[in-house]
């Protein structure tokens, strides 16, 4: 990894979780707080600027931003522009690259990267290649879409959106090297929050969180990880989250990139995963944060019901596969209280 997509990684979790500082106590003890850098729960309590032609010096270079965008003095977005008739590509080659060499100072804190000619936008994150950049069509599930760039800056700059995806919707996914720095597509965004909203919601819906719907090749597996992660953020206590699945692979898969993306506390993916049905049980009673299992390792019908004083949330992958059948029902017996939400890339009814 490079210097500074070092620092990036460094300076995002410093903005998002806080700086800890030494406090001298009145009895003379000191003690280490966290001092915040953004309020992310009333964004109307940060300052928003957005500057046009911006130079910056560097010790060798003098350069001219179109759009830098800084949150309480903080530079998180870059935006570069180009004519209706410059391919958004060259935004990238162009001038972003040569930015990145030049005065790389200027993203040792920026979360998003965008770049438009005004009729296409496209919007990623340092160190993703220009195929992986993407496009924010919908500011709502039943949105038309759009890929214009007012489409972009009405779904990502609104002040409390451009903090939602700040807080909860990056990742950095240490599966190889270097990290490779993640942001949540356009529709894993909405999913997502549809999601949180009918967690909310859960005793009133019985547990019934939905299904979320992807296609082949889409993020699933991220999707997971952006929604686990914000209920465990945004919600009071200490949730379970079990996230099922069929298959072996797709069980070591899932489990990995949890581990990678950070969210098992250093704890290797292959502990949280259950071995046998029993051992899957026993890990139940407890209040790990992650259980990944095989549903078929609900094969026990005669077992006592689970009933936690913590939530338990279900993720069930390949739901039109592993939500049907006699170890669906053995699951559903022993953890009656669970909240279920199903991920398919599969029509269901």
């Amino acid at each position: 990894m490079c210097i500074r997509d070092r620092i990036n990684e460094e300076k995002y979790f410093l903005l998002r979780d806080g700086i800890p500082v030494t406090v001298k106590r009145p009895d003379g003890r000191t003690e280490t707080r966290s001092a915040a850098v953004i309020d992310f729960k009333k964004p109307e309590n940060n300052h928003f600027l957005a500057v046009k032609e911006m130079k910056i010096h560097s010790q060798l270079y003098r350069r001219r931003t179109d759009i830098v965008g800084f949150v309480n003095g903080i530079p998180l977005l870059f935006i570069e522009l180009k004519k209706p008739t410059v391919d958004v590509q060259n935004a990238y080659i162009d001038n972003y690259r040569n930015y990145l060499d030049t005065i790389p100072q200027l993203f040792y804190y920026n979360a998003f990267l965008m770049l438009s000619n005004g009729l296409e936008a496209k919007v990623g994150t340092l160190g993703s290649k220009y195929e992986f950049f993407h496009e924010w069509k919908r500011l709502r599930e039943t949105d038309s879409g759009s890929v214009a760039l007012e489409t972009m800056l009405m779904g990502i700059c609104k002040k409390e959106n451009l903090l939602d995806l700040f807080e909860n919707f990056i990742l950095f996914d240490h599966y190889d090297t270097p990290a490779a720095k993640i942001l949540a597509r356009n529709h894993q965004y909405l999913g997502v929050n549809d999601a949180v909203e009918a967690y909310k919601d859960r005793e009133i819906r019985n547990g019934r969180l939905g299904v979320f719907w992807h296609t082949q090749g889409s993020g699933k597996s991220y999707s997971m990880v952006f929604l686990a992660e914000k209920i465990r953020r945004k919600f009071a206590g200490s949730p379970t989250f079990l996230v099922l699945t069929d298959r072996e692979e797709l069980d070591k898969q899932i489990s990995e990139t949890f581990e990678s993306c950070g969210c098992l506390a250093g704890v290797p993916a292959e502990r949280c995963r259950a071995t046998s049905g029993k051992d899957l049980i026993e890990k139940l009673k407890g209040n790990p944060s992650y259980v990944f299992s095989l549903i078929q390792k609900f094969n026990q019908d005669d077992v006592e019901e689970i009933r936690p004083d913590h939530d338990i949330v279900i993720l069930s992958d390949e739901a039109h596969r592993s939500n049907n059948g006699i170890c669906a029902e053995n699951m559903m017996r022993l953890l009656p209280t669970a909240s279920r939400i199903g991920f398919t890339g599969t029509p269901i009814l």
